[in-house]
């Protein structure tokens, strides 16, 4: 199974966000961190708010929280918010496709097989397994 670029920085920005849950990251300062432009950051940090794994907060002392611990969010989650609309396999899209051996395949059941076996298998693990060294702070 291959994960869209969208969610690999997704789950990278939160492996670095449970390195030190309390406190708020900035988009500029987590797309410096990663190589990423603020905008396309900005577009991951919107989704993983709207699926309720992040809060953000504006203006001075603003940023990205977290919004459960890290112990309470499961890899599984993560995945299925960030690669929410993108299909495994062009069949599984809504409406389907025109595949010619559609109403005889026996692989698309095993792929759905394959897909909620790994999705469960990431269910096991939480964001606090994962979380990345604490940032080191160097003095001013």
């Amino acid at each position: 199974m291959r994960l869209t670029s969208f969610t690999d920085y997704g789950l990278r920005m939160l492996m670095r966000m449970a390195s030190a849950p309390e406190r708020g990251y900035s988009t500029a300062e987590l797309a410096q961190e990663f190589g990423l432009s603020r905008n396309h950051l900005s577009k991951i940090m919107q989704r993983l708010a709207q699926g309720g794994l992040v809060a953000t907060r504006r203006g001075s002392g603003g940023g990205a929280v977290l919004a459960k611990p890290p112990r309470d969010i499961r890899l599984g989650t993560v995945i299925r918010i960030l690669e929410e609309g993108q299909a495994l396999v062009e069949c599984f899209a809504p409406g389907g496709s025109d595949c010619s051996i559609t109403g005889c395949c026996r692989l698309k059941a095993r792929l759905r097989a394959a897909e909620a076996l790994f999705l469960a298998d990431l269910d096991r693990s939480t964001l606090a397994d994962v979380a990345l060294p604490r940032p080191m702070v160097v003095p001013a």
